[in-house]
């Protein structure tokens, strides 16, 4: 199948998260963790349908000079419940102070939504010279998006907005401005791509020196991760069960390959 017959068979939520994720392995040079027979890293099923409902793709770093640690995408599609929701999230690794990037594109019951981040490895409130490196550049996008027509807030609480940054723009979306989102997702990208390209300024490496880097990665993962933080999880145990969701969960809780 071409590259142009394969992204005409793709819905618009997938199909801007496959793009983003596929750039990023390509452009980071990452590998592919697969299953047994050579398959997607998890295949997931459902109650619901004898048929496949989706699929969990895992890449790991070639060497460990490359900044980019793990790479996790979840795809689940169940059309007799209208739902169709990608997920992308590239993790740096522990001890660097280089944000993690995050992508969710869905459509779910005739709307879309999505959320669109680098994730902090600091308290930013205690850290302004690392806030002005990593995250406000994004201020001019981040500022334009939200005030775009065809866009309005998603259900989404200050408890779990905590946990990821200011910068993060998180909306329901009709369709004109779900498929506009995507320069916003390049700009993110773009600039996520020059902080992993460049050596880490001696100045913010200064302003980080007081944390714990990799602690606070893990104890902040647990949190955004958290089905006590996210309700999100509820739902997915209810298509898959809960043993399957439970070991989508896990993927992301640190950079390891839970086989």
């Amino acid at each position: 199948m071409s590259t142009a017959e394969s992204e005409a068979t793709l819905s618009l939520p997938s199909g801007l998260c496959h793009r983003t994720w596929e750039r990023i392995v390509a452009a980071r040079g990452l590998v592919e963790v697969t299953a047994e027979d050579g398959g997607p890293f998890r295949t997931l099923t459902s109650p619901m349908t004898p048929a496949p409902v989706g699929e969990v793709r895992v890449f790991t770093a070639a060497d460990d000079a490359e900044p980019v640690a793990k790479l996790v995408y979840v795809g689940l599609a169940v059309e007799m419940i209208g739902l169709d929701s990608h997920m992308v999230f590239a993790f740096t690794r522990e001890g660097l102070p280089i944000p993690h990037f995050t992508l969710d594109s869905v459509q779910g019951q005739g709307t879309y939504a999505f959320h669109l981040d680098l994730i902090p490895r600091v308290d930013l409130g205690t850290h302004l010279t690392y806030l002005d490196w990593a995250h406000d550049p994004l201020t001019e996008t981040y500022e334009e998006v939200e005030g775009w027509p065809g866009l309005s807030k998603a259900a989404i609480g200050p408890r779990q907005n905590a946990v990821m940054s200011p910068w993060m723009l998180v909306h329901r979306a009709d369709a004109d401005a779900f498929v506009s989102i995507e320069s916003a997702v390049t700009t993110y990208l773009d600039h996520w791509f020059g902080l992993l390209d460049a050596a880490v300024p001696e100045e913010v490496l200064a302003d980080v020196a007081d944390t714990d880097l990799p602690a606070r990665d893990a104890r902040n993962r647990a949190n955004i991760f958290s089905p006590e933080v996210d309700k999100v999880w509820a739902q997915v145990a209810r298509l898959i069960g809960e043993a399957a969701a439970e070991d989508v969960r896990v993927q992301l809780l640190d950079n390891e390959v839970s086989k």
